[in-house]
């Protein structure tokens, strides 16, 4: 299968190309390299271009003989959409408004779109099932709703159909050490933690010890990188096969505290992590773990790997590459 992904040369889309590969798709990257990296792509053909430059986007589309998309290319910081949401609507918004009309005009007809569970927001119900009550709480998860709004209204009127896949938590790295999230710019918190390990970090916070979970620190549902991938593919597939549109959330339905991710990082690292504990964190969720049952029915896709696999992988990579792939874009 011809596949074009968007944002292909970041975190999670470049460990999703070398899969699309590995298996045989063909596949051309398409991104900015704002944010992502050459090194991250290989020899994988590679277009820099925006998602807003719909005329690109065509040509590419046709030049390549294309016949899905996958597409990851958004900003991503829910704190910084907080300060800059024109950013983030324009980006995540119109630039897969574009998109969908190349796609539209190549009759391109099976997207695989990467949402978020930000769009729960803080929920009420554990663990959060796709039914659950909808609430983004910054204007990056409602970029992304708005985008899983948008998308039945183009099958409907185009016959473009869709899975939308609604990440937990993801972390770690590929297994052997030459590709990973850049350090530089994250913000979640393993890497934050293993940031500290390698000391380019004076120390990790933790925000809140007296939650009420079993050890005080809030928990959350951590899903390895590797396994996101897989279901980009899976989802590809169902759709390949006749899929119908679909949302469905990506997580291992089980939590793990900020504790418990700390001493999986030392216990990798082979030496304790320096923490400093302050108080809790406005909005921050107690708890926060995904019930993954549609995932297994509809796509036929279950998780790995768990917390051991995911920090140790992530250590492995950020432990020789603290600084990342480097400068270069």
């Amino acid at each position: 299968m011809r596949v074009l992904v968007t944002g292909g040369a970041g975190y999670i889309g470049s460990q999703t190309v070398r899969l699309l590969r590995g298996r045989g798709d063909d596949v051309v990257v398409y991104d900015s390299l704002e944010l992502g990296h050459r090194q991250a792509v290989g020899d994988t053909p590679l277009v820099v271009g925006n998602t807003r430059d719909e005329k690109l986007l065509r040509s590419v589309l046709r030049d390549y003989k294309i016949e899905a998309v996958i597409h990851f290319a958004a900003y991503k910081a829910a704190g910084e959409s907080v300060l800059a949401p024109g950013k983030y609507f324009d980006n995540n918004v119109h630039g897969t408004l574009s998109l969908l009309e190349a796609m539209r005009h190549e009759t391109i007809p099976h997207l695989v779109f990467s949402s978020t569970a930000a769009v729960y927001g803080n929920p009420k119900v554990l663990p959060v099932s796709e039914s659950a009550e909808l609430g983004p709480e910054n204007p990056y998860g409602e970029s992304k709703l708005l985008v899983e709004k948008i998308l039945p209204w183009f099958d409907q009127a185009h016959g473009l159909k869709s899975v939308a896949l609604r990440y937990f938590n993801a972390a770690g790295a590929d297994f052997d050490g030459t590709m990973g999230e850049d350090p530089r710019y994250a913000q979640n918190l393993i890497p934050l933690v293993l940031k500290a390990a390698t000391g380019r970090a004076p120390s990790i916070k933790v925000f809140g010890s007296d939650y009420p979970t079993p050890d005080g620190t809030c928990i959350r549902d951590y899903i390895h990188v590797i396994d996101l991938g897989r279901a980009h593919l899976a989802a590809l597939d169902y759709l390949r096969g006749g899929g119908k549109n679909e949302i469905v959330n990506l997580g291992t339905g089980r939590g793990a505290s900020v504790n418990e991710v700390l001493a999986a990082a030392e216990k990798a690292a082979g030496h304790p992590i320096p923490v400093e504990r302050v108080g809790r964190r406005a909005g921050d969720p107690v708890s926060v773990y995904a019930d993954n049952r549609k995932a297994r029915e509809v796509l036929g896709w279950s998780p790995k790997y768990g917390l051991t696999e995911i920090v140790d992988s992530a250590w492995r990579w950020q432990s020789t590459h603290p600084d990342g792939y480097g400068d270069e874009g």
